[in-house]
């Protein structure tokens, strides 16, 4: 199983750091219906890229802003089934302070209402979809995160379990390990490494204080 050594590690949130799919789904569903679209049609392009294009693309003749602040501020209230991905908050805790972010395409509302329900730690940096003119898959929230880390974005691992977000770490020169949270292997394959669970990751710091990523078997 591979080993990296970054600087530092950005983490996309739901999906990664918390689970979630069951408010994720049941709000969009909502919404969906409300404004008679299939709800199918969130689930094929809905999972990490910002909302305000997910609703561009289904409902384009709707504000798009206005929708996406009655949905986030619904999705931040609805705390039914939302719970810390297993192995969070132990990785968490082992990286050194300013050595890591997170990068979601939630607002920035909704992510502190997330890792408060989880009660993880606030990062020192966080990029949101409030802080991007392009979201996933453009590598722009990335390299905002390594930039504000003050990281070299080659020197950076992405935790992800979206291809939308494998594409933005990569088209960005960054590593990317993808999570079976919400897709399937086959579906993250582009990734460097893919893992079922983040116990799977074992995580020290050599001597060169660059963060040793050891990947191990499921």
């Amino acid at each position: 199983m591979p080993t990296f050594f970054p600087s530092a590690i950005l983490f996309d949130l739901d999906g990664v750091l918390v689970d979630s799919t069951r408010s994720v789904v049941r709000q969009w569903g909502i919404w969906a219906r409300e404004h008679h679209i299939d709800p199918d049609r969130f689930a094929e392009i809905g999972h990490g890229v910002r909302s305000i294009e997910v609703v561009r693309q289904l409902a384009p003749h709707l504000d798009a802003a206005e929708e996406v602040r009655r949905l986030e501020a619904r999705e931040a209230a609805d705390q039914e089934g939302v719970t810390v991905m297993p192995g969070a908050p132990e990785l968490l805790r082992s990286i050194p302070e300013g050595r890591w972010c997170v990068v979601t395409s939630g607002t920035r509302h909704l992510a502190l209402a997330r890792l408060a329900i989880g009660r993880l730690p606030v990062p020192q940096v966080m990029v949101t979809a409030d802080d991007v003119v392009n979201g996933k898959p453009h590598p722009e929230p990335y390299l905002k995160g390594a930039a504000l880390l003050g990281a070299d974005p080659k020197e950076c691992l992405v935790m992800e379990d979206a291809p939308a977000g494998i594409q933005a770490a990569q088209a960005g020169g960054m590593k990317a390990v993808g999570l079976t949270s919400t897709y399937a292997a086959a579906e993250l394959s582009p990734a460097d490494a893919v893992i079922q669970r983040l116990a799977q990751i074992a995580l020290s710091v050599d001597g060169a204080q660059k963060l040793k990523v050891e990947i191990r078997p499921a």
